[in-house]
């Protein structure tokens, strides 16, 4: 018997998918992407607003509707293989580990959780369960950011040591992020691309958060924690991350490598619904590059399922999720402590295979959302979460 006769997933058919939580980022960028991925299908949708039900399953043709309350019963009604899990920050563990104790298959978006002892109880759910975890780092298979790791592995920037970024958004004030604390703050909600990026620019994991600095303007009206925070990560070998996040500034994602030969700047750097784009500097020769406008959803979620149909475990995985997770809690104790924050010894066991992860689905139009909006306060759209 075959791998996908085994799975219940014969050739004729697609991973078929649980949509947890119709917010912003499932509306928006998820669901327009998962008919082109050619093996992923949406067969559930589960929320507890009645509204996005109805109206967001009309959209997509799927009439099976749960409510959070329902979400057992969906794992074991047999018309799942896959969840795609896009609740708050804070609720990722309380879905995640009843879908991998039943065998079902999670896609879940970042950051895995908003601390290492509930990613840990994650893990150790995972470990025992049949089914494949993936994190949803969807830059992991985006062509640019792919490009920038392979030229830092070629040895075109000489020896990486720095790495900086700025990344801001004005934050609604009426969004669910400004009213959650620390839980929906920057540091969890944004910083893990900054901190995601400085690892796979670096290929290794931070040491010691040196110092995080915040700052509130009330003006901003958002809730009780800092909109805008600044942070200094030590690294190995004398290598150093810097990044400032924010929930009260004009829209900017960019980040820069330096080498001791080169450097390049990416601007944008994070964002998805436009091209990324290369300033490639060597010695004094600059060079512009504009990548294609890729569906970064779309594409993630096709590589997940052709894990899963191909018996193969995905990178990234849960252990991707924790790296990250413990150098934000860090963030957070350095915030809180005003002090530097020394990291445990930790070792990725795998990194970004830019051969095989590359996923170049065409950008996909977002649609009207029910019920939800986009966090940015009038401005492009930004990933959220």
């Amino acid at each position: 018997m075959s791998i996908k006769d085994a799975l219940g997933l014969g050739s004729s058919k697609k991973v078929r998918y649980g949509m947890v939580a119709l917010g912003d980022i499932t509306q928006e960028a998820m669901l327009p992407g998962v008919e082109h991925t050619g093996n992923s299908e949406v067969a559930a949708l589960v929320t507890s607003n009645s509204t996005k039900a109805r109206e967001v399953g009309k959209k997509y043709g799927v009439p099976d509707t749960y409510s959070y309350d329902q979400f057992e019963e969906l794992l074991h009604s047999g018309n799942i293989d896959a969840v795609y899990v896009a609740t708050p920050n804070w609720r990722h563990a309380e879905f995640i580990i009843p879908a991998l104790k039943a065998g079902i298959h999670v896609l879940a978006e970042k950051p895995l959780e908003v601390s290492t002892a509930k990613c840990r109880d994650i893990l150790d759910v995972q470990k025992n369960s049949s089914a494949k975890l993936m994190v949803a780092y969807r830059l992991h298979f985006e062509p640019a950011t792919l490009s920038l790791i392979e030229q830092i592995r070629a040895g075109k920037l000489g020896s990486v040591h720095l790495f900086s970024s700025v990344f801001a958004q004005m934050l609604d004030p009426q969004n669910h992020r400004a009213k959650n604390g620390d839980l929906a703050g920057p540091v969890l909600d944004m910083g893990p691309y900054p901190v995601n990026a400085a690892r796979y620019v670096f290929e290794s994991e931070p040491i010691e958060v040196v110092s995080a600095s915040g700052t509130r303007h009330p003006e901003s009206g958002l809730g009780d924690f800092d909109d805008t925070v600044a942070v200094t990560l030590r690294f190995p070998e004398n290598r150093i991350a810097q990044f400032t996040i924010s929930y009260y500034g004009n829209t900017i994602d960019c980040y820069t490598v330096v080498g001791t030969e080169g450097n390049i700047v990416m601007s944008p750097g994070f964002m998805y619904g436009k091209p990324l784009e290369q300033e490639i500097t060597i010695g004094q020769k600059k060079t512009n590059k504009s990548f294609k406008n890729t569906d970064h959803f779309g594409g993630e979620m096709k590589y997940f399922s052709d894990c899963i149909l191909n018996g193969q475990d995905p990178e990234p995985d849960g252990e991707e999720g924790y790296a990250d997770v413990r150098v934000l809690e860090a963030i957070l104790r350095a915030l809180k402590e005003g002090t530097p924050q020394k990291l445990e010894p930790f070792t990725r066991s795998r990194r970004i295979d830019t051969k095989s992860q590359e996923q170049t689905l065409s950008a996909q139009r977002s649609p009207e959302l029910v019920e939800t909006s986009n966090p940015g306060k009038g401005q492009e759209k930004i990933p959220k979460n």
